[in-house]
C-alpha cells in the first residue's frame, strides 16, 4: 500500500529553491550601473533645478507641472474653500495667479477629499521645499518598499535606475506613493494582515487601483485584513468629511462624471498620454462603446486569472506579483507615472526566485519601451504590463508543474 506523510505546497518549494544566496544576489556589475543611473537622475534634477528647469523658473515662480495642483488644493484646504479645488475654472484661475502667466491645458483636482489632508500638509510649506521634500520622501518610501518585497538592497536601486523614477520626480507625481502603498498591503497581508489592511485603507486617496484587492482578500479569506481596510477607509472618509464639510464630498462627487466625461469620451486629455486598454483603443480609431468593449474583456480576463491564481497553490510571491500588476491593466484611466507599481510585481517575482534571462531581458524590454514613449507618445501602457503579466504567469505554470511533479513522486513512495 501506498503511504503518504507529507505532500509539500509551492509555498515549501519555494523556501526550498535550490539556488545559493550567493547566485540571490543582482550581478555586481548591474548594482554599479543602477547606482550611476539613479545617481545621474539626481544630478540632472539638481542640474536643471540651478538652471530655473525644475520646480521654479527665474523669477522664483512654479514651473507649470503636475504638483501645482495638489499645492493649490492644499492652499484652498487651509483657506477653508477645499470643495473649490473641485471646480476647474476656480482652481485654474488660483495656478494662473501663482505662475503669474496663462498657460495651456487644466491640472485639474481630482482626488477625493482625504487626499487634502496631504496637500493642506504641503501646501504649509513654501513651493520649492513642498516639491522637493515630497519628491524626496515617497521616493523613499518607494525604494525603501522595493528592498523589503525582493529582500535586497540592490533591488532598491534597480526601482530607482527604472525611467519612471525620473518621470515621477521631475513633475513631482504621486506614483511612488502608490507602489509604496500597494507594495506596503502585500508584503505585511500574510503575517500582518491588519497592518496591510491599513495600507489597503489609505490606498483609496486613488480608488480605481485597488478594485481588485477585496476580491483577493474574499478569495483568501483573509479577513482581518479586509475588515481593517473597512475600518480604516470608514475613519478617513468621516474624518475628511468632518474637516472639509459635506459641501466638498458634494463637489467631488458632481466632480466624477464631469471627469470621465471631459478626459476619456470627450478627449479632454490626449488618450495617448493615457496608458490603458480604452485608451489604447481609442488611439487606434475605435468608439467610445468599442474601447469600453475592450476595457470591460480586459477586466474579465484579469478577473478570472486572479481567481485561478489566487485559489491555486502558487507561492504567495507570485499571487501578490499577478495582483499588484493586473491592478493597473483594469482600470482605464492610467498615466505613465503610475508606472513606478511595477516594480512591485518584479520584486516580488525576484523574491520568490532570482530572474532568469528571459525575465530579464522582459525587465529591460518593459523599461526601453516606457523610454520609447518619451519619444514616440502612445499608449504602450498596456503592452508594458502584459510583458510583466506574461512573466507571472510563466512561473506560475513552471510552480503548478514543479508542485505536480512533486505530487506524483510522494505518491509513488511506498
Amino acid at each position: 500500500m501506498t503511504s503518504i506523510d507529507y505532500i509539500p505546497s509551492l509555498e515549501d518549494l519555494a523556501m526550498k529553491n535550490p539556488v545559493s544566496d550567493s547566485h540571490e544576489r543582482a550581478p555586481n556589475l548591474l548594482s554599479i550601473v543602477a547606482c550611476a543611473i539613479a545617481a545621474g537622475y539626481v544630478g540632472a534634477l539638481a542640474l536643471l533645478f540651478i538652471r530655473h528647469q525644475w520646480i521654479v523658473d527665474r523669477q522664483g515662480r512654479p514651473i507649470v507641472t503636475d504638483f501645482m495642483e495638489v499645492w493649490v488644493a492644499g492652499r484652498f484646504a487651509l483657506s477653508g474653500a477645499s470643495a473649490a479645488a473641485y471646480d476647474w475654472h476656480t482652481h485654474h484661475a488660483a495656478q494662473v495667479a501663482l505662475v503669474g502667466h496663462n498657460f495651456q491645458g487644466v491640472l485639474n483636482w481630482s482626488y477625493p477629499p482625504l487626499f487634502l489632508f496631504v496637500a493642506a500638509l504641503l501646501a504649509c510649506l513654501p513651493y520649492t521645499v513642498a516639491f522637493a521634500g515630497w519628491v524626496a520622501a515617497t521616493a523613499a518610501g518607494y525604494a525603501a518598499t522595493i528592498g523589503a518585497i525582493a529582500k535586497r538592497w540592490d533591488a532598491s536601486l534597480l526601482a530607482c535606475a527604472a525611467p519612471v523614477f525620473f518621470a515621477n520626480a521631475i513633475v513631482g507625481q504621486n506614483g511612488f506613493l502608490s507602489a509604496s502603498l500597494i507594495g506596503a498591503v502585500l508584503l505585511f497581508l500574510k503575517h500582518r494582515p491588519i497592518l496591510s489592511g491599513v495600507f489597503l485603507g489609505l490606498l483609496t486617496y486613488k480608488p480605481q487601483l485597488g478594485v481588485l484587492f477585496p476580491l483577493a482578500l474574499l478569495l483568501d479569506r483573509n479577513w482581518r485584513a479586509l475588515a481593517s481596510a473597512a475600518v480604516t477607509s470608514a475613519i478617513l472618509i468621516a474624518v475628511s468629511w468632518f474637516a472639509f464639510g459635506t459641501q466638498t464630498f458634494l463637489a467631488f462627487l458632481r466632480f466624477l462624471p464631469a471627469t470621465s466625461q471631459a478626459i476619456l469620451t470627450e478627449r479632454g486629455e490626449d488618450w495617448n498620454k493615457m496608458q490603458s486598454v480604452y485608451a489604447l483603443a481609442r488611439t487606434l480609431g475605435a468608439g467610445d462603446v468599442t474601447a469600453w468593449i475592450a476595457q470591460g474583456a480586459t477586466i474579465a480576463l484579469c478577473v478570472a486569472l486572479l481567481v485561478r491564481i489566487w485559489r491555486g497553490e502558487a507561492p504567495f510571491a507570485i499571487k501578490a506579483a499577478f495582483l499588484a500588476a493586473a491592478a493597473m491593466l483594469i482600470t482605464p484611466y492610467l498615466h505613465m507615472y503610475d508606472f513606478a507599481i511595477l516594480a512591485v510585481p518584479l520584486a516580488f517575482l525576484f523574491r520568490e526566485r532570482p530572474f532568469d534571462r528571459l525575465e530579464w531581458a522582459g525587465t529591460i524590454a518593459a523599461n526601453l519601451l516606457f523610454i520609447a514613449f518619451a519619444i514616440f507618445p502612445l499608449p504602450v501602457g498596456p503592452v508594458i504590463v502584459a510583458i510583466v503579466l506574461a512573466l507571472i504567469l510563466r512561473r506560475a505554470t513552471q510552480a503548478a508543474l514543479r508542485y505536480d511533479n512533486t505530487c506524483v513522486a510522494a505518491l509513488g513512495v511506498g
